[in-house]
């Protein structure tokens, strides 16, 4: 059976904010302009949002610009962000600390993300976009002359053992003339771009967090919707980057989570479980006792800021938002950066589509990057998440100076590091005991995984592979106490005993996947590779 294959002028991979706010800013300007423009976005959760987790506190500055009128036209954001705190923490104590000026939320919006990818998929579609979710693109097609010439979605139907089944079904070519990749974090298609056009050569490797997240439902006295907290400390180490985020939603919902620099040191380290005991902290525990945890998911998000920025464009093609890494690390916000990448994305390309020439590499946008208030925004902070590499009073210290000071104007700009090769070996760092989840404050990982409504068709290919299989035992388990099985918050990864050879074997779990991408960036031996899964498989994350 061969492929079918689709014709449009723009193909966005991945239905984020940036995804949707390039689609809906592409067919703005084809509607103000008289001009015919077919956009379409691939997505490969089961529904629009499906796999969007975040606090999150949104600033609205680019969604004014896209979308002037979204109050009126009933976009999910309206808990307005009242009071911000940020809390220093040791193990039996916290101190209120001025709250950092790139954290103030004044004018924001607690919302659920997925929620507002959801009315923005809506929106979208009003403007005759054609969004299909549950299709994961899975390869990059290229034209003779080497440019970008689409996407193709992955096959349906293929075994465990990789032969076709009964349900097989190949996947669909959608060719534009114009790709939009914004796959999110750690892209599995923008790495293979990466390699093809050498996207990296100019820049820092990119630098990561893993955020663990859980949505709880508390005690109606203890609820004060718009409250934003902050807290850093305990029970990290002043060494390990990281943080918790506390926000108060509507509807006695409280969001809670934990942030982990995977440019941590210690491979004994668990971000999981350094969330759960965090949860047991007395200004913590108070506030979830008598409620009752409703979700649960995690994601890897970009940290690494404009040095680690990749260069934007090829032929045919462009990144946007967090697969590029817009992140702006100190306000703890990348929504409004993301999106109006994609904004200037869409600007550009679109004065292209009118020209008889084939598509060609769009420069333009990456000016229009350096000309806007993303570029300023994160070129005044560049320095600040980078300066944790020294440790956190170090780190606090600097930032203080930079942004009061030198007000982002340094003569300097700090190197960003791969994060895998700041791993440690496991006998030089010192073992860590969490203690046992009581299944009412803190949990395991497997009944945080079903919470999440993670589901993967068991026959399938596994999609999380192995450039080596004998890596896990020769390497990462001797060497680093198999860091995978910690990593990892889903309970993926796993030593058991091996009956056959004797001694252990990694078993992997890829039902329990909730998509973080985690090992594909902390594994010290860059062995693992993420791909994309049966489109339509992962977490369904409900209101994250």
């Amino acid at each position: 059976m061969e492929r079918e294959s689709m014709e449009f002028d723009v193909v966005v991979v991945g239905a984020g904010p940036a995804g949707l706010s390039a689609a809906i800013r592409l067919r703005q300007l084809a509607m103000e302009n008289d001009k015919e423009c077919s956009v379409c976005v691939i997505e490969k959760g089961s529904e629009v949002g499906a796999h969007i987790l975040s606090g999150a506190v949104v600033e609205t500055r680019a969604l004014d610009e896209l979308i002037p009128d979204w109050k009126d036209k009933g976009a999910p954001l309206t808990v307005e962000a009242k009071d911000d705190s940020f809390l220093f923490l040791t193990e039996g104590k916290a101190t209120k600390l001025p709250t950092p000026p790139q954290m103030h939320n004044h004018g924001n919006y607690i919302v659920s993300l997925g929620n507002v990818c959801r009315w923005l998929g809506e929106q979208a579609e009003a403007l005759e976009v054609e969004v299909y979710p549950g299709f994961a693109a899975a390869e990059v097609l290229y034209n003779d002359d080497g440019s970008v010439k689409g996407v193709a979605t992955g096959d349906m139907g293929i075994s465990k053992s990789g032969e076709k089944t009964a349900n097989y079904e190949p996947g669909v070519e959608l060719h534009a003339k114009y790709t939009i990749f914004a796959e999110g974090c750690r892209g599995s298609l923008t790495k293979t771009l990466f390699d093809k056009f050498d996207l990296r050569k100019d820049c820092d490797p990119q630098t990561y967090g893993i955020g663990i997240k859980e949505l709880w439902e508390i005690s109606p006295e203890k609820s004060k919707p718009g409250s934003v907290v902050h807290t850093i400390g305990w029970p990290l180490d002043s060494h390990t980057y990281g943080g918790s985020f506390i926000y108060h939603l509507d509807n006695n919902q409280l969001a809670i989570g934990f942030v982990v620099g995977l440019d941590y040191q210690n491979p004994h380290l668990s971000p999981f479980d350094e969330f759960q005991r965090f949860k047991h902290h007395p200004a913590i525990k108070t506030l979830l006792e008598g409620g009752r945890r409703v979700s649960y998911g995690a994601r890897a998000l970009t940290e690494g800021g404009v040095q680690s920025l990749p260069k934007l464009t090829f032929p045919g093609g462009v990144l946007v938002g967090d697969t590029a890494g817009f992140l702006n690390v100190p306000k703890i916000k990348g929504t409004h950066t993301c999106m109006k990448s994609a904004m200037l994305a869409a600007d550009s390309i679109f004065a292209e589509l009118g020209k008889d020439e084939p598509a060609r590499e769009v420069t333009s946008y990456t000016t229009a990057v350096k000309n806007s208030w993303v570029w300023d925004e994160l070129y005044k902070v560049r320095n600040v998440r980078p300066s944790f590499h020294k440790g956190l009073w170090y780190a606090l210290a600097y930032s203080a100076l930079d942004t009061y000071l030198f007000r982002g104007k340094a003569p300097w700009t700090f190197k960003n590091r791969a994060d895998h090769s700041a791993l440690k070996k496991a006998g030089e760092c010192p073992k860590i005991e969490y203690p046992k989840p009581d299944g009412v404050i803190s949990f395991d990982k497997l009944s945080s995984v079903f919470i999440s409504n993670t589901n993967h068709a068991e026959d399938q290919p596994v999609h999380l592979t192995l450039k080596n299989d004998s890596v896990p035992t020769s390497t990462n388990l001797p060497d680093y106490d198999g860091p995978e099985q910690r990593y990892c918050p889903a309970g993926v990864y796993e030593y058991v005993e091996d009956e056959d050879k004797g001694g252990q074997r990694l078993q992997i779990n890829a039902q329990n996947c909730v998509h973080c991408k985690t090992c594909d960036i902390k594994d010290p031996t860059q062995n693992i590779n993420w791909v994309v899964p049966q489109g339509g498989d992962g977490p369904n994350y409900p209101n994250m």
